[in-house]
C-alpha cells in the first residue's frame, strides 16, 4: 500500500474511533493528500431557495425572505422617534442640555452628536451602528442626523437600517442671558482686581493674558477702576474659575469672598445673593529694586540684601546683581511675610557708561544672559557739569560698551525711609544699580507721534514689550503695515530696535492676503 494511502486510512481510522470532528488543520491535511492521491474531492456548495414571496433565489435565512420582501413587512424604525427639537441660546450659542445645563458645543462636533442621541426616545429598542451628521444651511435652524440601526426580526433574522432624525432648533435664551436682557447692571458674582503700585504695567500685561486665553468671555461687564479693574459675571463659578485663573498668571492673595442677600423666597426656601471677589496682586513688578527682609533672605540662602526682580508669574523671580544667581519665592512664601519695591521703574536715572571691565565671562541663568562687570558710570543730568563718577559693580558687562545708556537707580541721592533698609546701614551700599540698557537715543524716531488718546504709561508697555521679546511669548501681535519704520542711526542696527520686527516677520494680516485666502477656500 502507498504512503499517502496509509496515512488516510490512518485518519479514517482516528475519525471513526474518536467522537470529535475533525479540526480545520486536519481537514485541510486530508484535502491535501486527496489532491495528491488523485482521488475525487466533492466541492462544498451553498444552497440556495427561493423567497416565499417573490420567488426569487436567495441565500437561506431564518424568515426565509429576502432582503427587499423583509423590509416591506417588517419596519424596525417604526415607533422610533424621527422628530426632536434642540432648545439654542441666541445670545451664549448654547444648547440645553436636561435637566438644566447649558453647554456650547461646536457644530457638528461629538459633543452636540452625543446631546442629539440623548434625546431620541426609544434608541434603546434598537442597536445602535453608525451616526453622523447631514449637512443643511446654517440659517436653516435644522440639524439633521443619519443614524443606521439593527435589530432582531422573524424567527432570529436580523435587519439592518438606516433612517434620517431632523431636529428643530427652538430659540430660548438661557437664564443669564434673559437677565441681562431684562436688566444690563444686574449681576451675580463680581471679581475686583486690584493692585496697589503706582502704574499699571501689570494690569496691562494681564488684560493681554487675559485675552489671549478668552477667560473673560463670561463676564458680563468690564469696568476699570482706581489701581484695578472690576469684571461682573451672571454666575458664581464663572467668577470662581476666573479667580483660579488669574491666580496661575502672576502671584495673588484672594480674600474671604462677601454676599449680599438680594432676594428671598419664603415658599420654595431659596435665597438669591450677590458675591463679591477681592484679589490682590502682588505689588512688586519686573525691574523693582527690592530690599528682602532678613526671615525671607534666609530661607532664600542669604543673598545680597538688594535684589532686582526679574520675572512675574505665578512666582516671583530675584536676581542678585552681584553673585548672578537667582531665587524664586512663590505667592504662598511672599503673602507669609509680605514687603514692597523699595524703587520702582519710576525712579530709574539715566547713566552714560565711561568704562568696562568684565570680571566674570557670559553665564546663563534662568533662561537670559549676564556677565558680571566693573563699570564707570555717571549721571546724563551731571555730565558736563561736574565730575561725579561711580565705580559699580553691574550684571550687565556683556551688552554694555563705553558711550553706551543705561538706566539705574540713584542710591546715593536716594532718600528712603524703608524699615528694611536700616537694618543694613552697617553695610556699604552700592552708589548705583544699574538694570536695562537704553536704545531711546537710537529708537527715538520709532512710532512717529503717539496717539493722543494712548497714555504715556501704556506707551511704556509697549516699548517694554519691542525691547524683551520674552515677554510677547504669551501675547497674541498683530503686526500694522502702516506703522511708520524705526529711523536708524547713520545705517546703525541695533538689536532691540528690531527685535519686534523679526517677531512678526512672518505675521502679515493685510487685507488683500484676507481676501485671497477667501477666495482659495
Amino acid at each position: 500500500m502507498a504512503p499517502h494511502q496509509e496515512a488516510l486510512s490512518e485518519i479514517a481510522l482516528q475519525t471513526r474511533e474518536s467522537p470529535v470532528f475533525l479540526c480545520h488543520s486536519q481537514s485541510s491535511q486530508l484535502s491535501d493528500m486527496t489532491e495528491e492521491a488523485g482521488m475525487f474531492r466533492v466541492h462544498h456548495t451553498i444552497g440556495s431557495v427561493l423567497c416565499c414571496k417573490c420567488g426569487i433565489p436567495m441565500t437561506p435565512n431564518a424568515a426565509n425572505m429576502c432582503v427587499k420582501c423583509l423590509r416591506t413587512e417588517v419596519d424596525i424604525t417604526e415607533g422610533l422617534q424621527k422628530h426632536a427639537t434642540l432648545v439654542h441660546c441666541p445670545e451664549c450659542d448654547r444648547y440645553f442640555r436636561p435637566p438644566k445645563t447649558w453647554i456650547e458645543p461646536q457644530l457638528e462636533s461629538k459633543e452636540l452628536l452625543t446631546l442629539c442621541l440623548k434625546t431620541l426616545k426609544n434608541l434603546n429598542q434598537v442597536r445602535l451602528i453608525h451616526a453622523e451628521f447631514i449637512w443643511t444651511e446654517p440659517h436653516s435652524k435644522r440639524i439633521k442626523v443619519k443614524l443606521r440601526v439593527q435589530k432582531e426580526v422573524l424567527n432570529g433574522a436580523i435587519l439592518e437600517q438606516a433612517y434620517i432624525v431632523e431636529y428643530v432648533q427652538q430659540e430660548h435664551m438661557c437664564e443669564s442671558c434673559s437677565r441681562v436682557q431684562a436688566n444690563p447692571d444686574q449681576w451675580v458674582a463680581s471679581v475686583q482686581v486690584r493692585q496697589h503700585v503706582p502704574h499699571r504695567r501689570t494690569l496691562f500685561y494681564l488684560e493681554q493674558l487675559i485675552l489671549m486665553h478668552d477667560a473673560a468671555r463670561c463676564a458680563k461687564k468690564i469696568k476699570p477702576m482706581n489701581q484695578g479693574i472690576d469684571f461682573f459675571f451672571a454666575n458664581w463659578s464663572h467668577g470662581k474659575k476666573f479667580v483660579e485663573f488669574i491666580g496661575k498668571m502672576v502671584p495673588i492673595k484672594s480674600h474671604r469672598p462677601s454676599q449680599q442677600l438680594v432676594s428671598h423666597d419664603p415658599k420654595s426656601n431659596n435665597y438669591y445673593y450677590k458675591y463679591t471677589l477681592s484679589v490682590e496682586i502682588c505689588p512688586i513688578c519686573r525691574e523693582d529694586l527690592i530690599c528682602l527682609p532678613r526671615e525671607v533672605a534666609s530661607g532664600l540662602g542669604n543673598p545680597h540684601s538688594l535684589v532686582i526682580c526679574t520675572k512675574v508669574t505665578n512666582r516671583i523671580t530675584f536676581l542678585d546683581p552681584y553673585t548672578l544667581k537667582h531665587h524664586c519665592l512663590d505667592a504662598e512664601q511672599y503673602w507669609r511675610s509680605p514687603f514692597k519695591a523699595l524703587l520702582s521703574s519710576r525712579q530709574l536715572v539715566e547713566y552714560i557708561v565711561l568704562d568696562v571691565g568684565i570680571v566674570y565671562s557670559e553665564v546663563h541663568v534662568g533662561g537670559s544672559k549676564y556677565a558680571l562687570a566693573d563699570a564707570q558710570v555717571a549721571r546724563l543730568s551731571d555730565f558736563g557739569k561736574n565730575d561725579t563718577i561711580f565705580n559699580i559693580t553691574t550684571h550687565l558687562g556683556h551688552l554694555l560698551n563705553p558711550g553706551d545708556h543705561a538706566l539705574g537707580y540713584d542710591m546715593f541721592a536716594t532718600n528712603s525711609n524703608d524699615m528694611e533698609l536700616e537694618k543694613y546701614r552697617d553695610f556699604d551700599l552700592p552708589p548705583a544699580i544699574l538694570i536695562r540698557k537704553t536704545y531711546e537715543e537710537n529708537c527715538q524716531g520709532k512710532g512717529g507721534k503717539p496717539p493722543p488718546l494712548m497714555s504715556r504709561e501704556y506707551e511704556e508697555f509697549l516699548r517694554r514689550l519691542e525691547d524683551n521679546p520674552e515677554l510677547t511669548l504669551n501675547i497674541s501681535l498683530h503686526e500694522n503695515k502702516e506703522y511708520p519704520p524705526p529711523s536708524v542711526r547713520d545705517g546703525e542696527e541695533d538689536s532691540a530696535c528690531g527685535a519686534l520686527e523679526k517677531l512678526l516677520a512672518n505675521v502679515d494680516l493685510s487685507d488683500d492676503e484676507d481676501g485671497d485666502d477667501a477666495m482659495a477656500e
